[in-house]
């Protein structure tokens, strides 16, 4: 089950897969040692290139031909896996949506002969941390041990994918959690909007279903649905491994065949279609008694393979990417008093580019607000960037890039991101080179094939003065 999130960035474990949890002194003591990973990935690091050279990364290939990118280094004695199985919520079934979600969350709720309290208590022991979550397009797991503990850190973790138990109990317990986390929700202005859009973009497609179910859906999953969920989308082939920290090729290669070797061969995913977001040009306002509304703006955009994603990316960068300097924060915040954050991102899903906007203004000021932000889109498209933002947005994307690898866990989530993505296993030392060799005229090419994000689709959640629909 996902944390609840105004936009659909990335997401991590939530509130269900928490409760009836109890903390012991040395699960403590591990996070404190876990967060000084950073010393370890800093080996990895350096000033004018973000991970260094490639050659740090070895493609491992266990003798049982499951594949998982490394980075061998023995600075601290700890283990970090980020892992993925393609599909994710996508694969829920039509009617009832929240499976993906559920099952994620229940996977280190008991394990083979361990119940959901034996199960934990080892974790706990051991300072093991072992989390699974899901999003729109997969269930991702990630692990963090100390190395003396490897061994029952992947036989967790082993147990969890090949023998989960959805335990009544747990499913209960779990699915109390996931209904509060809804209703919640249910009043959350960011998370309205956000899953009002999606429902408006993508109907009759499964990423118009809230990924975490809804009050109606989730009392109606079972464990059979669980089961199934797991024994046809959890497999080798949707499978993605990235590893940091104090193992060797050759040891991983066999805690693969270990952990994953057991899963079936081929999943069995149900087709997803590419698809582009419906209702475009129309604005949906959902009334609640709040002092700001909320505001989701969001387009057509590019998917990852795209060539032209990198350039899309500075050109969003411009609009709307940086805090501080963009078009929308100098016009919308700066200029005007209408907001104190408004941003845009682009989010590439497996089978949909998106673009989004957003703020969060006062209900007599939204309407000015949408305008306002609906014109730098079309400025930006229409006239592209001056010199001078190209050369700022590049500074700052390439220097920034660093951020992304100063602990081992974000390195081990750039190579899974880097793998799903498939980017290619150079694309950390390429990626800058990409970023400065975006031009002026490659930005205003590639605007022309944005021209239809200067019609949107717009949530507003509140009560906005001068602006109807829904």
């Amino acid at each position: 089950m996902r944390r609840p999130a105004p936009a659909p960035r990335a997401a991590s474990h939530s509130t269900a897969r928490l409760a009836g949890r109890t903390v012991s002194r040395r699960s403590v003591g591990a996070a404190v040692l876990l967060f000084s990973m950073v010393i370890m990935s800093l080996a990895l690091v350096t000033p004018s290139n973000a991970q260094s050279q490639t050659t740090r990364i070895t493609k491992v290939t266990s003798p049982g031909g499951i594949e998982a990118w490394l980075v061998h280094d023995t600075t601290l004695p700890l283990v970090a896996m980020e892992f993925a199985f393609l599909g994710g919520a996508a694969q829920d079934p039509a009617g009832v949506p929240g499976v993906a979600s559920l099952a994620a969350s229940l996977l280190d709720e008991g394990a083979g002969d361990l119940d959901a309290e034996a199960f934990h208590r080892t974790l706990a022991d051991k300072a093991i941390e072992l989390h699974f979550d899901a999003n729109r397009d997969e269930v991702r797991g990630s692990v963090r041990t100390l190395s003396e503990n490897r061994a029952a850190a992947f036989d967790l973790l082993r147990l969890a994918v090949t023998h989960p138990r959805f335990d009544g109990e747990a499913i209960e317990r779990i699915r109390t959690a996931q209904l509060a986390a809804l209703r919640r929700r249910s009043t959350e202005p960011n998370a309205i909007a956000s899953e009002r859009w999606f429902a408006l973009a993508f109907p009759n497609h499964p990423y118009g279903r809230p990924v975490d179910g809804t009050l109606e859906s989730v009392p109606k999953i079972t464990s059979d649905h669980l089961a199934a969920f797991a024994a046809t989308n959890l497999a080798r082939s949707n499978l993605r491994v990235a590893v940091v920290g104090d193992i060797t090729p050759e040891d991983l290669g066999k805690e693969l065949d270990r952990v994953f070797g057991a899963l079936p061969e081929t999943a069995k995913l149900t087709p997803v279609a590419d698809v582009t977001p419906k209702g475009l040009g129309t604005v949906d306002v959902v009334p609640l008694d709040v002092s700001q509304s909320v505001v989701m703006i969001g387009t057509d955009g590019l998917e990852r393979q795209d060539p032209d994603f990198i350039t899309a990316y500075v050109l969003n960068h411009i609009l709307g990417g940086s805090a501080f300097s963009s078009r929308l924060f100098k016009e919308v915040r700066e200029a005007r008093g209408l907001a104190y954050s408004v941003y845009s991102y682009q989010v590439a899903l497996e089978h949909a580019g998106l673009w989004f906007a957003g703020t969060a203004t006062k209900n007599e000021r939204a309407a000015e607000s949408i305008k306002i932000i609906g014109d730098e889109f079309r400025q930006i498209l229409d006239q592209g960037p001056t010199p001078a933002e190209l050369d700022e947005a590049k500074a700052y994307l390439k220097g920034s890039y660093a951020l992304r690898f100063d602990t081992s866990s974000k390195v081990a989530g750039q190579l899974l991101q880097i793998q799903i993505d498939r980017l290619g296993i150079d694309y950390i030392d390429r990626r800058n080179a990409l970023i400065e060799a975006v031009t002026l005229d490659d930005l205003k090419r590639v605007a022309q094939r944005l021209a239809s994000a200067k019609t949107t689709l717009t949530v507003v959640v509140g009560r906005p003065t001068g602006l109807s629909g829904g």
